[in-house]
């Protein structure tokens, strides 16, 4: 099953937008999508309106409007300090809700109701200590898997669903790769925000000791699941969607060159795939001379192997 995976990183995630667009436009449809946190609800516009150039372009709008009135505040240190002081303010969540449900994230669509392609949501459950996979139960409900993946701390609290404690995806798997394996993924396309820039740039406060945290294990994940992929021989085409300069999760400033950039490199990278003969769009898949160079590059890796 031909997949995309997204990645979380907030406002990082116009990169993905712009990525997705010119994937679109190579004629690349995803059969499946999972998404990680701004990743997954990115994934769910593609499900919902369907990997066309037109959604792409809506999708692209949404972004340019989320940049207007931007939905987490940069007032990390304030928002930080009201969680330590068991005040936590709720508006966030709220504000989210209310910008999904404007968006035809109706409360009561079901995975189950997306035509275009499947879509996986991963949140993080803290009471099971693992991963939290909405979509694998086709009743389950889109706006509440979204909200789940997304619920960033210090931003949005965890969200009590019945024994389950969710938050943030990227806490278990920021870069997908393995849920998307373990539903069925047979080729992957992955669009990676991380960016460990950010690492270096953090202060010694306890929040940023926190993103260090997050963002080292963050890697690691993707790490393990890269090698995941590799071992299950499920080939794995990775996407770095870095701006030139780190972009922290809450600064939604440079969604409009990040939309262009995300363009840009994922074209670039398209083109090399070509080059190789590698994840043709769906349209070459039937031909004889792709069939080879598939079957070709099989039997190479099983000898080396």
């Amino acid at each position: 099953m031909f997949t995309f995976v997204l990645s979380g990183g907030g406002s990082r995630g116009a990169l993905q937008a712009g990525a997705l667009k010119a994937l679109i436009e190579a004629e690349y449809r995803p059969e499946m999508v999972v998404g990680t946190s701004i990743g997954a609800m990115n994934a769910a516009y593609l499900a919902l309106y369907g990997p066309n150039e037109r959604s792409i372009e809506a999708l692209c709008q949404t972004w340019r409007e989320a940049a207007q009135d931007p939905i987490l505040s940069s007032n990390q240190a304030w928002v930080t300090a009201r969680v330590f002081l068991h005040m936590p303010d709720r508006q966030y969540y709220y504000r989210l809700r209310d910008f999904l449900v404007s968006h035809d994230i109706d409360p009561e669509l079901r995975f189950g109701d997306l035509e275009h392609c499947r879509l996986i949501v991963v949140a993080t459950d803290l009471n099971h200590k693992s991963a939290a996979l909405f979509g694998a139960d086709p009743n389950d409900k889109v706006l509440d898997a979204l909200l789940a993946s997304a619920a960033i701390p210090p931003w949005i609290p965890p969200i009590e669903s019945g024994d389950r404690l969710l938050t943030d995806g990227g806490f278990v798997s920021n870069l997908p790769i393995e849920p998307a394996i373990r539903q069925g993924a047979t080729e992957i396309v992955a669009l990676d925000l991380a960016d460990e820039r950010g690492l270096a740039l953090a202060g010694r406060g306890l929040a940023n000791i926190v993103i260090k945290v997050a963002s080292t294990a963050a890697a690691r994940q993707a790490y393990l699941e890269m090698a995941l992929a590799e071992a299950a021989r499920v080939p794995v085409r990775r996407i770095h969607l870095q701006a030139e300069e780190f972009t922290p999760v809450w600064d939604f400033s440079h969604t409009a060159e990040h939309i262009e950039l995300g363009y840009e490199k994922t074209r670039a990278a398209i083109a090399e795939w070509k080059a190789d003969g590698a994840l043709a769009p769906w349209w070459r898949w039937w031909t004889p001379e792709l069939w080879f160079e598939r079957l070709k590059r099989v039997v190479d890796q099983r000898r080396a192997s």
